[in-house]
């Protein structure tokens, strides 16, 4: 079995749900083409104003790529290459989205699966969650946007503990190290994270998209940053309906309807 990535709508809530059980949901080759098309068929239906990710099952949310394909998919140069096109084609479009992007953790969230949480702009984690990257432990070369990535989010000095150890850490240690943003009971995490995707799903949908446009903007150097389209971004949210409805919703003591218009 190769596995799947299955799209679930809850609207105003999008699933994305990693679907390969019997190998703690490692992502197979098939299941990384998959998620460019998971994330454009979720982002393009103005229904979903939040997705969340998630693995199928109790032990995993994703223990990492399926290894059991290296040797096939990922061995010489040629191989590796194909493979890291695949792989960076999914991680751009987990990381591309406009609208806000969930990872919901339990159990495993190893390698692979920890890079692709590292996609999301808010990772909720169940008291169970095991993360770590084992690239030292495998031989393996650890890109340099996923790197980077890391670094930017723990600082450099944690991030290094986390490469140079390939270690897996618990929940509690991954929270302090900046990994994860919360992390609740097990038997709460799907019920206190539906709760948090639909706080988020409530509030002005173009706001929530600048803000995301402003903070990616922060790991660009200054003088490389598309300062217009971020302007831009700003001045929709000014001159839209919702902002109106805003005001208006404020002033009635009221829960705002926005449209995203």
């Amino acid at each position: 079995m190769a596995g799947r990535v299955d799209v679930v709508r809850e609207a105003p809530l999008g699933w994305i749900v990693f679907d390969h059980p019997e190998r703690r949901n490692a992502i197979s080759v098939s299941m990384w083409e998959a998620i460019p098309e998971a994330v454009r068929a979720l982002g393009a239906d103005p229904a979903i104003r939040v997705i969340v990710m998630r693995g199928a099952g109790e032990e995993a949310f994703v223990s990492g790529a399926d290894i059991s394909q290296f040797e096939q998919s990922r061995s010489g140069a040629g191989g590796s290459g194909a493979y890291e096109e695949i792989t960076e084609r999914a991680f751009r479009a987990l990381a591309g989205i406009e609208i806000p992007l969930l990872a919901m953790i339990h159990g495993f969230c190893i390698g692979g699966g920890l890079a692709v949480a590292l996609c999301a702009d808010l990772r909720i984690a169940a008291d169970d969650a095991r993360v770590g990257i084992p690239a030292a432990r495998l031989g393996l070369g650890y890109g340099a946007e996923g790197v980077e990535k890391l670094a930017s989010l723990v600082g450099p000095s944690v991030a290094l503990e986390i490469l140079l150890t390939a270690a897996r850490f618990p929940a509690k240690r991954a929270l302090e190290m900046g990994l994860l943003n919360r992390v609740h009971a097990k038997p709460e995490l799907e019920a206190r994270t539906r709760e948090l995707a639909l706080e988020i799903a409530a509030n002005a949908p173009l706001t929530l998209r600048s803000a995301k446009r402003v903070i990616r903007s922060l790991g660009i150097e200054p003088a490389k940053r598309d300062r217009a389209s971020i302007e831009a971004s700003i001045r929709a949210c000014f001159e839209s309906a919702d902002y109106q409805e805003g005001v208006r919703a404020f002033l009635e003591k009221r829960p705002p309807r926005f449209r995203g218009a």
